[in-house]
């Protein structure tokens, strides 16, 4: 083997072991990937409040990380808390309420839901041939019961795997905000070395457009939270703050506040309130809708100079693809491939093509 052949040789084989090593990295990391990319946005988000709190103890990095990750910890677990005590007292009520008429073999549904175009005359001929027979009512309870129990065991492993991915998220964070500015320093300067000062541009779009994505759909998420369980109350609906929590988890997906409001106002109107449901209908159609489609799209759009479209394309497509973490992955991709595109066609308008001599 000559000279020459020696380092291509050299770089073929250094090249396929790292790649082998990159492979074998990722099947140990995949298991924790989700966490990983819930910590960094989390602690990229709440950088400014770290910095605060860093600035006031100088000394104790350690401790300021700690301090951040204990408060970003309650900030996160007590609602969750709350909303499951909560849930439990709802759930209660109305299992005291549905017990009595399943008990004794006969379910009356109200006129409101009989009186339902197509589905209410379904409906009723179902539960008015079940009641029929108080035997085939019964055993369709059982049957019910046992599906539900089936799929309580699925909903408990769900449960429980969302929260070992909650504590890997949170004890990830706490390694970002201690070590967050050495380890970003890093991967600054790997990227800088593969792809030159092109990469800054891009940081840029992620950092911008990761910022405006929670901001906007998380603050507008509270906001129709907040504005449809003021809704709620005034039309009267049973537990209001909980039925607000409920359509603010839903409204982090675009276009999803109608469907949490929409059934509160079918059922309102089941039970014959017809002008309660009336007026919950049009005020979160003017007012909690007017916040998805006027504030969302400013916040992101003017902020990442990304078309909304676009953004809702990637919070829609990043969900389907990576799960609820693709709220913020799915936008990020769509604005580093945009600053891509923009480069490149600045790059074609300073240096165009020269044509060939004749």
């Amino acid at each position: 083997m000559d000279a020459l052949s020696q380092p291509i040789t050299r770089r073929i084989f250094l090249a396929i072991f790292l790649g082998g090593l990159l492979l074998l990295a990722f099947a140990v990391l995949r298991p924790f990937l989700v966490p990983v990319a819930w910590a960094g946005i989390l602690a990229y988000v709440t950088w400014p409040v770290y910095l605060r709190l860093r600035r006031r103890l100088p000394q104790h990095t350690t401790v300021a990380a700690l301090l951040m990750t204990i408060f970003l910890t309650l900030v996160l677990i007590l609602p969750v808390v709350w909303l499951v005590l909560l849930m439990r007292s709802e759930l209660a009520a109305a299992y005291q309420q549905v017990v009595g008429p399943l008990s004794a073999g006969h379910v009356e549904l109200p006129a409101g839901i009989r009186r339902l175009p197509w589905i209410g005359a379904r409906l009723a001929e179902f539960f008015d041939r079940l009641n029929a027979d108080p035997a085939a009512f019964r055993a369709q309870i059982q049957e019910w019961s046992s599906w539900a129990m089936e799929h309580a065991g699925d909903v408990a492993g769900g449960l429980g795997r969302n929260l070992a991915k909650l504590g890997f998220a949170l004890l990830t964070v706490f390694f970002f905000y201690r070590d967050g500015e050495a380890f970003a320093a890093q991967v600054r300067d790997v990227l800088r070395r593969m792809l030159g000062q092109r990469i800054e541009g891009y940081l840029e779009a992620m950092g911008a457009t990761t910022r405006a994505v929670v901001y906007g759909i998380v603050l507008t998420a509270i906001a129709q939270g907040v504005l449809a369980g003021l809704g709620y109350a005034v039309a009267g609906v049973p537990s209001p703050v909980f039925l607000g929590a409920v359509t603010a988890l839903i409204a982090l997906v675009p276009f999803g506040t109608p469907f949490a409001w929409g059934a509160v106002c079918i059922w309102l109107f089941a039970e014959g309130q017809v002008w309660p449901a009336i007026g919950l209908a049009v005020w979160c159609t003017v007012v909690v809708s007017w916040v998805d489609n006027f504030i969302r799209p400013l916040v992101i759009s003017n902020a990442t100079k990304i078309p909304f479209l676009l953004v809702m394309f990637g919070v829609l497509g990043g969900l389907t693809a990576f799960g609820m973490i693709g709220l913020f992955l799915g936008p990020v991709i769509l604005a580093v491939m945009l600053a891509v595109w923009r480069e490149w066609l600045e790059d074609a308008h300073r240096h165009p093509p020269q044509s060939m001599p004749h």
